[in-house]
């Protein structure tokens, strides 16, 4: 039987041990993962293109696994193409996904997630054009987040520990979005994931 929303957040990497919490989140991602956010392709392959970027940047095994998940509100929260008004309000996928990533990997992992979204603001207001080339969901779901950030937003955000890598997170997340780009499985990061379990 498939692992639910619900006993996926009960999970403790400490109390099931990490090869065995690696296994029950690479079993719900596989699942639920292949709904769609947007159209071109689905949650599990957008996570795993996010990761490859991130990889292929040279970025660390906490960046990367930050962009293997940094959706993974969205799962949560059941919000995929498959719902018609599913962009209609903002339920902040991107702490519901925090807070648990916080949880099981700390705050290097948590806090590019939690701030993926201010940064997808924080671009269209300081990056002319950078709003064209976002997908018509990024598009849509941008007004109901906030739209552009204010003057005063940006010096808060730039002032957040981890703001430069959630730039960069969502760089990977829009540019995730390839379909049949060839990447890794998710057991390539299997390994960073239950190592960075255990030493949480």
């Amino acid at each position: 039987m498939t692992i639910t929303a619900q006993e996926l957040q009960q999970l403790r990497p400490q109390e099931v041990g990490a090869p065995t919490f690696c296994d029950h989140l690479f079993e719900y991602l596989t699942v639920a993962g292949q709904s769609r956010y947007d159209e071109s392709v689905t949650q599990l392959e957008h996570g795993l293109q996010c990761a490859h970027l991130a990889e292929q940047a040279g970025f660390d095994s906490a960046a990367q696994i930050a962009a293997l998940l940094h959706d993974i509100g969205h799962l949560i929260l059941d919000e995929h193409a498959g719902h018609d008004d599913f962009l209609d309000d903002d339920l902040s996928h991107e702490v519901v996904g925090a807070r648990l990533l916080t949880r099981w990997f700390g705050a290097e992992i948590g806090q590019p997630v939690a701030l993926h979204v201010p940064a997808k603001r924080y671009l269209v207001a300081t990056e002319p054009g950078y709003v064209s080339g976002l997908s018509e969901a990024s598009v849509r779901s941008l007004e109901v987040q906030g739209g552009p950030m204010t003057a005063q937003e940006i010096e808060l955000f730039t002032n957040r520990p981890y703001f430069k890598l959630a730039v960069d997170l969502r760089r990977w997340d829009d540019q995730g979005k390839v379909p049949d780009a060839g990447t890794p499985p998710l057991s390539h990061w299997r390994h960073a994931i239950i190592e960075r379990a255990l030493s949480d």
